[in-house]
């Protein structure tokens, strides 16, 4: 199964799609989609809201294996059922789509101009538990906001770390350093970007294989080069608050760049729509975001 998902995730034609919003950002995200704060009084109902908005994505004819290669999922999803199957088997045994697991605990404070991970409580036990739900990866967000030099080189030393302590629990790590889309030296953020990600890269064991989710970058095919690095299974990209419209038509431009959207893939979909009304419109988007991905 292993060597299956990892053959499509490196050559498969497709994106991620991006179903991991957690605590924080969950109420925006029920919001979006139609079910406002005062349609639930605690966590749980929360939790029961977001797996029904993402159970009916899943199971939507329009969510397929032809367009979506894997799907990224917050703990709370992972560990609920899907048709009497965990999410993850389902994906895959049921849809041919590879599971990812969104294992970060949200940002530290801005200092240096980024902002860290917080520290993430026993890792490797949440990884043991994502292996036993059969996921073949994982994701982690960091953010930078501003071209500072240290702040950038703390960011990627901080995710290829965590990613080395990822890969040695046999799962293919999602590193995701974002640069803010409104940040006012994107350009020089990105170069510094890269250049660390390409000293830590050099410095991984042969065998290591990680994953890059970035900002759609200033300049076209910027990450390009990256793509052909021994170590990378695929470089995908966030949307980072662009309209679906606007993040397919960056992406597009940058041959090899796939996509992992969450907001963009998401958008227009509401609970109050028919199956009829909801599934058009997320195969409206798939389709879009699929043809923006095979460029």
């Amino acid at each position: 199964m292993k060597k299956e998902q990892m053959d499509r995730m490196h050559t498969g034609e497709g994106f991620i799609a991006a179903l991991d919003q957690s605590g924080g950002s969950t109420p925006k995200a029920l919001l979006q989609y139609g079910i406002k704060e005062s349609s639930y009084s605690n966590d749980e109902e929360m939790f029961d809201l977001v797996h029904q908005m993402r159970s009916r994505i899943v199971t939507s004819p329009a969510f397929d294996s032809k367009h979506i290669l894997g799907a990224i999922l917050f703990e709370n999803t992972m560990n609920r059922m899907i048709h009497d199957q965990f999410t993850a088997d389902y994906l895959w045994e049921k849809k041919g789509i590879v599971p990812f697991l969104k294992v970060d605990e949200g940002l530290a404070g801005l200092d240096h101009g980024v902002q860290l991970m917080k520290p993430i409580s026993d890792l490797n036990g949440l990884l043991k538990r994502a292996a036993d739900k059969n996921i073949f990866g994982t994701k982690m967000r960091s953010v930078i906001k501003e071209a500072n030099p240290e702040g950038i080189r703390k960011v990627v030393e901080q995710q290829f770390d965590i990613g080395k302590q990822i890969v040695a629990m046999g799962l293919v790590p999602i590193i995701e350093p974002e640069v803010d889309i409104h940040s006012a030296d994107k350009a020089q953020s990105e170069k510094m970007l890269k250049e660390e990600i390409v000293k830590q890269l050099a410095a991984l064991d042969p065998d290591a294989k990680v994953m890059l989710k970035l900002s759609i970058p200033t300049e076209d095919d910027f990450y390009r080069d990256l793509m052909d690095d021994s170590h990378i299974v695929r470089v995908v990209a966030l949307s980072g608050g662009y309209d679906q419209r606007e993040a397919n038509e960056k992406l597009a431009r940058n041959h090899g760049l796939i996509a992992s959207f969450s907001r963009a893939l998401s958008e227009g979909l509401t609970a109050q729509q028919t199956d009829e009304e909801f599934n058009a419109m997320l195969s409206h988007s798939i389709e879009s975001i699929y043809k923006a991905s095979i460029t």
